[in-house]
């Protein structure tokens, strides 16, 4: 089978640099079209800098990365610099890139992709705030229909929220962005903290990805030493979860995934729970479902697949 063709959508921050790095090197897998880039856990000339510094890092300099919407559709930023530090890849020490930032705004890319490709064959890959897919769809609807899937992680159900009570960091940094993707009828799958928080990097996991000795694999390990000081102090874990690398792995191995094919609605109104995901998890309206909302993963073999691939870059 042909790899499958996709358009990566991020804010790096370390979890998102492990799921970029994962699909770099899974190249009989998936074909990285692009990387855009997205405000959200750090600013906008971080998040496209530290795609390019993951890029590099792998080894992969001639990937394309593009610089996209630099705040949410109708509100202000809010970054989370007290997860991923300043830089957003705090942790390991990385140098800045020489590999260029591409001229084109990363939601005419979006949508270029979409229309010269055949209908049917690009999934995005949301990793971040969902201003840039947002954006591609309000300003031409008629790519709705030629995405393959939207693959994202965002949300949550059972674990409710990470940065209010209520919601989850990536939904609630743009809400209206958010409701315009799960309104526009492209089949969707959601990675919520719901499975997320089972994705812990233990120190034995993290020990793995060290025992590479490779500079992927003790970067990666630095990058998941810092990221967990704030999960382990926040929620009394036993690691890290990797968030976004759950995305890039459903790609590679879905059946390491189990979900429900739900309605899910996104609050945009109540001050109190804005931004929550509304999952209807049991099936108690007639709402039509319009997503497939994960709840479980096989974690073993999750970070067995991480592992073997990064030891390749």
């Amino acid at each position: 089978m042909a790899p499958r063709k996709i358009i990566i959508d991020t804010d790096p921050g370390q979890d998102d640099a492990v799921a970029i790095l994962l699909a770099l090197a899974s190249p009989e897998d998936l074909e990285v079209l692009g990387i855009t880039a997205v405000a959200g856990n750090v600013p906008l000339p971080l998040t496209e800098k530290n795609a390019r510094i993951v890029c590099e890092l792998a080894g992969k300099p001639d990937t394309k990365v593009f610089a996209g919407c630099n705040a949410p559709i109708a509100r202000k930023l809010v970054t989370a610099e007290h997860v991923h530090g300043k830089t957003g890849l705090d942790g390991p020490s990385l140098p800045d890139p020489t590999m260029p930032l591409q001229d084109q705004h990363a939601v005419d890319f979006i949508i270029d992709t979409l229309r010269s490709e055949p209908a049917g064959t690009v999934t995005l890959c949301p990793l971040g705030p969902l201003t840039n897919i947002a954006t591609a769809l309000q300003r031409a609807p008629d790519i709705a229909e030629r995405i393959q899937e939207i693959v994202l992680m965002g949300g949550a159900y059972f674990e409710v929220g990470n940065i209010t009570p209520a919601a989850e960091f990536n939904i609630y940094v743009d809400p209206e962005a958010a409701k315009v993707v799960f309104d526009c009828g492209a089949p969707i799958v959601v990675m919520p903290l719901d499975v997320t928080h089972k994705a812990l990097v233990t120190s034995q996991r993290n020990d793995a990805f060290r025992a590479l000795a490779t500079p992927v694999g003790v970067a990666v390990a630095q990058m998941t030493d810092f990221f967990e000081r704030f999960d382990k102090e926040k929620y009394g874990s036993a690691g890290a979860p990797l968030h976004d690398p759950c995305v890039t792995a459903y790609l590679i191995k879905p059946d390491l995934f189990t979900g429900r094919h739900i309605n899910v609605e996104v609050e945009t109104g109540s001050e109190l729970t804005l931004g929550m995901t509304v999952a209807d998890w049991w099936g108690v309206t007639d709402r039509p479902a319009n997503a497939t909302f994960i709840g479980d993963i096989d974690a073993d073999g999750f970070f067995t697949l991480l592992t073997e691939r990064l030891a390749r870059l």
